[in-house]
This record gives C-alpha cells, structure tokens and sequence, in this order.
C-alpha cells in the first residue's frame, strides 16, 4: 500500500504499544459514531472460552429462520438429524446470493438522509454499478442495494486469508449523493465502536484517497468517468483489510523492512485478531438488517458445531 492510501496519524517512535490512536478529530460529525458498544474483557474472554453459546441477540430473531428451527427440533429428537443439519445449513450458505435487491434498509446509517433532487443520468450511472457489482463481486464480498432508496448500498466484505481479519465479517453502509459520480459515494463502517485499522476509524471513518477522505495522486483518486463503487469495496478489502495493517500508519511504514517494524507489526496483528472477535460479537448482538442470516451461517460454518445453532434458537 502506497503512503497515499494511510491515514494522517503522528508517528510516537517510544510507545511501542501505541498502535490504535484515537484519532476522533478527524471523524466527521455526519458519520454518527458507534462508540455505544462498551466492552467487557471478562465477558468477552468467557464467550470465547464458550464458543459462542452464549450470546445476547435481538428477540424474534429465530422467528426469520423456521427451517432453522425445524431442523434443531428434530435434532434435539434425534441424533441422527446432525447430517441434515449441517447439509441444510451449507445449502443455504451456499445459495446466499452476492448481490440482491431489498425494498429498503431501515436501519441504514444514511436512512435519514435525503438524497435531494436527481437526475436520469444519476440514475443510469448508479444502476451501471450494479450490474458490475451482480457481474464481477469477487466471492468475499456481499452487496444488498435498495429498491426504494437507488441511493443506499450495503456491503458485507469478508476478511482475506493471511490477514488477522481472515473469515471475519466487516459491514459498510454507502449513500450515493445527488453529485454522484462527480463526487465519490459516502461510505461508513460498522465498527462497534473499536478501531482494528490505522484506516477504520471508530466513528465510522473509512480513510482511503479514493473517497476523497486522504490525499492521493493520479489513479489513486475518484475518477468521475471511471471510478465505481466496485473499485471501491475491493480497495478496501485489499489496501485496508491487508496482511501487515501495522504500516498503514505513515508514520510506520519506514520501517516496514527492520526487524523493530516486524516486531511491532506482529504484536498490532494480535491486538487486530482479538479487536476483528469482539467486532463480530458486536455484529451477532447487533445484527445489521439484511445481512444477518449470512452472518449466523458463516459463524456456524466457522464454529463447525451444531450448539451454535441451539443458542442462536434460545433467545
């Protein structure tokens, strides 16, 4: 990753465990801030040590999954019914689409705020993003626009491989404004309130040139005629959700080749793997509108225990 694609962040040269800044200065007031998740070490050790059994997620939740139901019924009934689970569940995993229409998202970061007037051509260019996003997402990434609001996207990116974020799930809303294209789309992450990256910020903050939220040069800028929101959900998968998010940070990135910056970089990775499990812990207490029935069965495939789905059906 380029320096112009990092985070304007003071380099502390001593404090060797100064890796996440709270930086909320140069978080815009519009982007709300999700700093309501308190966490709690105790509790968070002992959900790990449980394997997910105990979690705290929104009533009625079993109530949009009957077949889920079913199958823990007759599970509880019979033994012999743990194939069926897992097939039925793989099957679903499996049929979740990439990209889908929803009639709305009412729980949306940009829900409330208006588009304004638009013309034909936004329009056309926003339902061109679309069909590149149906065509050409790559697997790991899962895209819900609105059908009554052209002006909201939803994105679920999954975490690379080799990365301390690897499986892990990461959501970001996007509100296309009336100047669209001529101006990048607004994007804002879900953090629960923990910053995992020099570039995610707590407040919701996504910094990366290609929005016009840090400075870049050349192809590293919106392009009006040619930047997409395509181009913008891989960019943040692949510069930001990155192998070695320790060098994001200007400040750091000299000393990507000595043995301090290697050091360093490992420790900040670990701190990012425990920060990427509380943050899906935030997403299973908080599960955002859409995307949650993905987000269960990846975290069933990923636990490969069936008592996931018991706790899940409890609530």
């Amino acid at each position: 990753m380029s320096e112009s694609e990092l985070p304007d962040t003071d380099y502390v040269e001593n404090e060797e465990e100064d890796y996440y800044m709270d930086d909320d200065d140069d978080c815009d007031d519009e982007n709300g801030n999700d700093s309501e998740y308190e966490f709690d070490e105790a509790d968070f050790n002992q959900q790990l040590a449980d394997k997910f059994d105990d979690l705290d997620l929104p009533p009625g939740v079993e109530a949009t999954v009957p077949w889920l139901q079913k199958l823990a019924a007759n599970d509880e009934q019979d033994g012999a019914s743990d194939e069926l689970v897992e097939d039925e569940i793989t099957r679903k995993y499996k049929a979740f689409q990439q990209f889908y229409t929803v009639q709305n998202f009412s729980d949306h970061h940009y829900a409330n705020k208006s588009v304004g007037k638009t013309s034909r051509e936004w329009a056309k260019r926003i339902q061109h993003d679309w069909k590149l996003l149906e065509k050409d997402l790559p697997a790991s990434i899962f895209v819900r626009v609105a059908e009554d609001r052209m002006d909201l996207l939803r994105a679920a990116i999954i975490g690379p491989k080799g990365t301390p974020y690897h499986d892990g799930l990461f959501f970001f809303d996007a509100h296309f404004t009336s100047n669209y294209p001529s101006e990048p789309p607004l994007v804002y992450y879900h953090s629960g309130g923990l910053r995992l990256n020099p570039n995610l910020y707590n407040c919701g903050k996504v910094c990366l040139s290609l929005l016009g939220t840090w400075s870049g040069s050349g192809c590293e800028k919106w392009n009006s005629a040619h930047s997409t929101m395509l181009q913008v959900l891989v960019s943040i998968q692949a510069l930001i959700l990155n192998e070695k998010p320790y060098f994001n940070e200007p400040g750091y990135a000299g000393s990507a080749n000595t043995t301090t910056g290697q050091q360093h970089s490992v420790e900040y990775n670990k701190t990012t793997f425990l920060h990427s499990c509380r943050t899906m812990l935030y997403s299973l207490r908080r599960p955002p509108e859409v995307m949650f029935c993905y987000m269960y069965l990846q975290f069933w495939l990923l636990t490969g225990k069936n008592k996931i789905i018991v706790s899940l059906l409890s609530f």
